[in-house]
């Protein structure tokens, strides 16, 4: 089963827009409507609007292409159809800061619109699907229908909440509480986009989580290897597997090292009382069923 659904989380990441039931293919590009639009920021659509007559372009975006840069003159929203990216701050040395990782129903640029340039830069960490919502055609429409611009408002909103969360988190959390509730954001996304809560790929590098929880590379592989090693959750390369959800949003630190290996040690040494126990069931089957047979003679 959970192949099978890690089989469709990479399908997800990587689909093409010939691949998407949403869209209309105009002038040998696709077209999504206002409808399909809303959906997708999972807002309710303006009954007003005549949908099929706005149109919205989408645009595909290689893995590693930038969407905008920073001072970039700002006139486009975009919403995430597909994929998965990244936005980040670079300093004068170049160093960069993640500020966030869209993914499917998020939008990107919106902290463009207070000085009318990009203060963030946009990066694609997989092949993606964007749509583009230029500005002036938003706030045109806005003027007209009320009902559509508080919406879009909510979703901006809605943006500046999660950011404010995360801001709130790493000042209160430990590293490793940080990492455990990162884990459980990104199950928590899979989920809402219809995809494995359990089985799922980390787009983004160990070194881009750490920048994004403020904290190195080295403390966010060894959190995954310790969250292993306790049976929260298993890890191969980028593939992660939910084992407890609910110790992941409860966690606060970790137990010593000393008591994780005398746990694991435990845990081993179950499983394979349990192996011994099948294999001696196993072995003793045969030989009672000769003596059953006999008697049965």
């Amino acid at each position: 089963m959970l192949p099978t659904q890690l089989s469709e989380n990479r399908a997800a990441a990587t689909a093409t827009p010939q691949s998407m039931e949403a869209g209309r293919q105009r002038q040998g590009r696709l077209w999504s409507n206002l409808k399909e639009v809303c959906d997708l920021l999972h807002i309710p659509s303006a009954a007003a609007i005549n949908s099929e007559e706005l149109l919205f372009q989408h645009v595909q975006f290689k893995t590693g292409q930038r969407i905008h840069t920073i001072g970039q003159p700002f006139d486009t929203l975009y919403i995430v159809n597909s994929g998965f990216l990244k936005t980040v701050l670079i300093d004068e040395f170049g160093n960069e800061q993640v500020l966030s990782f869209p993914m499917k129903g998020d939008m990107l640029g919106v902290d463009g619109i207070h000085s009318c340039q990009y203060a963030s830069e946009a990066v694609a960490l997989s092949d993606c699907d964007l749509i583009l919502l230029p500005f002036k055609k938003l706030t045109a429409l806005g003027r007209v229908h009320l009902e559509l611009e508080n919406m879009m408002y909510g979703v901006m909103s809605r943006e500046l909440v999660r950011e404010q969360a995360m801001i709130g988190m790493l000042g209160a959390l430990s590293a490793e509480a940080r990492v455990a509730r990162f884990l459980v954001s990104l199950a928590e996304r899979f989920s809402q986009m219809g995809y494995s809560s359990k089985l799922f790929n980390l787009r983004m590098t160990r070194h881009e989580i750490g920048s994004y929880l403020g904290l190195t590379l080295e403390t966010v592989s060894r959190t995954l290897s310790a969250f292993n090693e306790i049976g929260l959750i298993t890890v191969d390369q980028r593939t992660i597997g939910i084992k407890d959800p609910e110790a992941l949003k409860t966690l606060r630190r970790l137990p010593p090292s000393r008591s994780r290996a005398k746990s694991a040690a435990s845990r081993s040494k179950a499983a394979a009382d349990a192996a011994a126990a099948a294999a001696t069931t196993s072995t003793a089957a045969p030989a009672a069923q000769p003596a059953q047979l006999v008697a049965t003679a």
